[in-house]
């Protein structure tokens, strides 16, 4: 009988996942402090080394790329259509989805939701629970109206006995709440640990492919605003969503970061009422809506997120600098990039900014992450420096380089038709999308940044 060796310890980083004998006060290969966290290893057993995990294709040999049969599977309607449209059209059967957020966002809330219409429309699904009881997940499955006979609801943190109701119960829809209290009994590691959200979450990938189960994983975040765990869990799962919003706002945001069945960086709204959430199926209107004509410093955007085009207003507030230092600040738009606009402003447009204090703001709580709101931004600081209003009629988008020239952005056409649906019937555009035609919209087309303000402040 061959000899196991007793378990030892490690000191795992909590940040990145790498092992170190001994405790140190920084990780030597991410450099994060107070990282590290003694962890036991558990001696494998040679003869179950192949048979930890399940196969995800049940065969023992490599196919020829052309033998391989393809084999079109229906994806699950979520029954939430701005679900669906951030998950590329539906759920794909097999595929295992991470749902990060900060805490009391909308996650739970959101997938109980989903389960219960899945549980109607298409079969059983299974809610597992780490961090609410049986108890408290329906009495706020009940505020929300939820009368699925065929949801089951499940309070285990143990992987394996949720495995084992899965086994017993064969649903259609698996929900795991969350993987960060979820915990495997072939470690000895405490759950949450780097260790043990690997070794659940493989477990959980190898099921999803051998019985082709989607499974939603929902997932803490940290201080930063990354998931918490390994950097290996968002390479593991197939789609990334993060749950975006502002918690003084009723609009919530669910962005897709990563998804190998659909788009990335697509872009669902939600807003948050008392009877849960409520897809939002024009979110540009819910944006503009308490938009003020003709006051210096606004601006409306032209964006797109993912396949969807949003309009959006940029607003600017430039005054005169009390403390010495000016001051750059930033809601919604990638701070950096203000500064770098201003640069270009003062060295290409002649504008003398270096002792004004700038505050830029996406109204609405949504974050812009697309260079095509460079030509908006740059408007609505010259409207607030010049106190000049833009022509409320007029939206802009375009990225803008360095040496002051406005680059074409793509999707112009869509951009332009939800200006033209939203009452806009002038669009200052970069002179390479200048060819779109609309025949209720003015375009501008616009070369230069210097050109740009021209037309826009004339």
């Amino acid at each position: 009988m061959p000899k196991v060796k007793a378990p030892r310890s490690a000191f795992v980083c909590q940040s990145c996942g790498s092992h170190s004998p001994k405790w140190a006060g920084r990780c030597a290969d991410c450099g994060t402090w107070n990282s590290l966290v003694e962890e036991q290893i558990q001696p494998q057993n040679p003869t179950s080394e192949f048979d930890r995990y399940g196969l995800a294709s049940g065969s023992n040999k490599a196919s020829l790329y052309s033998d391989v049969d393809m084999v079109t599977t229906a994806r699950l309607p979520s029954g939430i259509d701005e679900f669906d449209r951030v998950l590329g059209g539906g759920i794909v059967p097999g595929s295992v989805v991470l749902i990060g957020g900060e805490p009391g966002i909308g996650k739970s809330t959101l997938l109980l939701q989903a389960a219960g219409q899945i549980a109607s429309t298409v079969g059983t699904v299974l809610y597992a629970s780490g961090e609410e009881s049986e108890h408290q997940v329906k009495d706020r499955g009940q505020r929300l109206g939820i009368a699925a006979p065929d949801l089951y609801l499940f309070a285990e943190t143990c992987v394996e006995k949720i495995i084992e109701q899965v086994n017993r119960l064969n649903p259609s829809l698996l929900i795991v709440d969350s993987i960060q209290t979820v915990f495997s009994s072939h470690m000895q590691a405490a759950p949450g640990s780097i260790g043990q959200v690997r070794e659940a979450a493989t477990h959980l990938l190898f099921m999803a492919k051998r019985k082709d189960l989607p499974i939603f994983l929902v997932g803490h975040v940290t201080k930063d605003g990354g998931l918490a765990g390994p950097k290996v869990l968002e390479h593991v799962v197939d789609t990334v969503l993060y749950f975006e919003g502002e918690r003084h706002h009723s609009h919530r945001v669910v962005r897709a970061i990563k998804n190998r069945f659909g788009a990335v960086s697509e872009l669902g709204v939600f807003e948050m009422t008392g009877s849960g959430l409520k897809p939002v199926p024009n979110p540009s209107r819910l944006f503009l809506s308490d938009r003020t004509a003709n006051v210096p410093g606004s601006v409306v955007l032209s964006s797109i997120e993912g396949s969807r085009p949003i309009l959006v207003e940029i607003q600017a507030l430039v005054t005169s600098g009390v403390y010495g230092t000016s001051r750059r600040m930033t809601s919604g738009i990638d701070q950096q990039r203000l500064s770098l606009l201003l640069a270009v402003l003062e060295k290409r447009a002649g504008l003398n900014l270096a002792g004004e204090d700038v505050f830029v703001n996406a109204a609405g709580g949504l974050a812009i992450h697309e260079p095509a709101a460079d030509l908006a931004v740059m408007a609505a600081v010259v409207s607030s420096f010049r106190d000049r209003g833009v022509r409320p009629e007029t939206a802009v988008f375009g990225e803008v380089g360095l040496g002051g020239e406005v680059r074409g952005t793509p999707h112009a056409g869509l951009r332009i038709k939800e200006a033209v649906q939203l009452g806009f019937s002038r669009c200052v555009v970069p002179e390479a999308n200048s060819a779109e035609k609309h025949p209720e919209c003015e375009l501008v087309g616009v070369a230069t940044a210097a050109q740009a303000l021209e037309e826009l402040f004339e």
